[in-house]
Order: C-alpha cells, then sequence, then structure tokens
C-alpha cells in the first residue's frame, strides 16, 4: 500500500500538485485541507474531499497519515506552516512531475514542487518548500534558496541565486550570476541584468528596482 498523504490548499496550485502526486504515484491523496473558505469543507475537489482546515492534522495523524505537501503559493506563509506541520508530526513530501528534466546531481529540499516541463541543469541546489513551475528553467549552478517561487517560463541562467521566499513572475529572465535579494518579487516579463536588492518590487527590461515591500506587501 501507498502512504497517504494531505494536500494542504484547495486552489489552482493544488490541482498542479495533485495532479504530479498521482502521476508519481508515490502516495495515496486522502483529501485537501483548506483554511481560506470553510463553506468548502466537506466537499468534493479534484477527486478527494476537503476535510477541512488545520484542525483536521491531529485527526490525520491519528488515522496513520504521516505526509504532507503543500499547494498553494504563498511563499512565507509555505515556509512558516511548514514548522507547523513539523510540530504535528508529519512528513512534508517533494512533488517532481515526470516530464520535468532534473540533473543527476541536484540537492532538493522537502516540500519542493518542480511541474512539468521544468529544467534544472547540473550543480544546481534547490532548497526547501520551493516551486519551479511549469516550463521554468534554472541552469547550471543555481542557488534557489527556501520558500522561493519560479513562475512558469521563467529562465535562470548560470550561477543565479534567488534569496528566501522571492518570486520570480512568469517569463521572467535573470542573467548569468545575478542575485536576487530575499523576499524580493521580480515582475512578469522582467529582464534582471544586474542584482536586486532584498524586499523590493523590480520590473522591467532591463528590470529596475520599483518601490520597497512593506509589511503589507
Amino acid at each position: 500500500m501507498r502512504p497517504e498523504l494531505v494536500i494542504w490548499g484547495a486552489g489552482g496550485h493544488a490541482l498542479v500538485v495533485a495532479d504530479i502526486i498521482r502521476l508519481k504515484g508515490d502516495y495515496e491523496i486522502v483529501g485537501f485541507l483548506d483554511d481560506i473558505n470553510p463553506p468548502r469543507h466537506n466537499t468534493e475537489f479534484c477527486g478527494a474531499v476537503i476535510l477541512g482546515g488545520r484542525e483536521q492534522l491531529d485527526t490525520l495523524k491519528r488515522r496513520g497519515v504521516k505526509y504532507l505537501i503543500f499547494g498553494f503559493g504563498h511563499c512565507e506563509a509555505r515556509l512558516r506552516l511548514s514548522e507547523f506541520a513539523r510540530v504535528k508530526g508529519f512528513s512534508l513530501a517533494t512533488a517532481v512531475h515526470p516530464q520535468a528534466v532534473i540533473a543527476a546531481d541536484v540537492c532538493m529540499g522537502s516540500g519542493t514542487m518542480i511541474a512539468a516541463g521544468a529544467v534544472v541543469n547540473p550543480c544546481s541546489r534547490i532548497g526547501e518548500q520551493v516551486i519551479v513551475n511549469t516550463c521554468a528553467i534554472v541552469d547550471h549552478e543555481c542557488v534557489i534558496e527556501d520558500g522561493a517561487h519560479i513562475s512558469p517560463g521563467a529562465c535562470l541562467a548560470g550561477g543565479v541565486i534567488v534569496g528566501r521566499t522571492a518570486w520570480l513572475g512568469s517569463g521572467a529572465t535573470v542573467v548569468n550570476g545575478v542575485r536576487i535579494g530575499a523576499g524580493s518579487l521580480i515582475g512578469a516579463g522582467a529582464v534582471v541584468l544586474n542584482d536586486i536588492p532584498e524586499g523590493v518590487v523590480a520590473y522591467g527590461n532591463p528590470a529596475k528596482v520599483i518601490r520597497k515591500i512593506n509589511a503589507n506587501g
């Protein structure tokens, strides 16, 4: 029997995660958790049931469910709640689509998801709770720190460093050796030629810092 797994999240990203889990066949999905929309509890979603919110974790653990993966994109929340899930006794699963291309020497942390068509090339290091989304490219010797999100079609040239919880928008391009600071947001289609500091919004071609990100984003 396959080990049972719960997906925390019940939106669009959760659909992608569930598809990968089922294609790989390593786990049996027992259901989804949704803290945002209580009226959806006990309703069908993506071939399973939304069991409730985080209050279901103790029940799931008692029934023998050991594995959990997140199905939402918010970077800081994934990292924060991963510690909460570990305290509850869950192990964090990874999800790598069978049509992703991952070099043999790539190191990958727990909870990470790599979607269809993504490429991660040699000597790269992928942290915990990272999302490398559909058809994104992470070239040789890149470092993607914990909680970062590389959106669909984004392209990182060799030796790029993406800081903790940074978010690269769809189709963004980052040239060789550039560092994206922790918590920064790079707009869709941006062309990043120079280092980007921590905690800022940057976009354009070439990408320029537009503003700092305040406590409310």
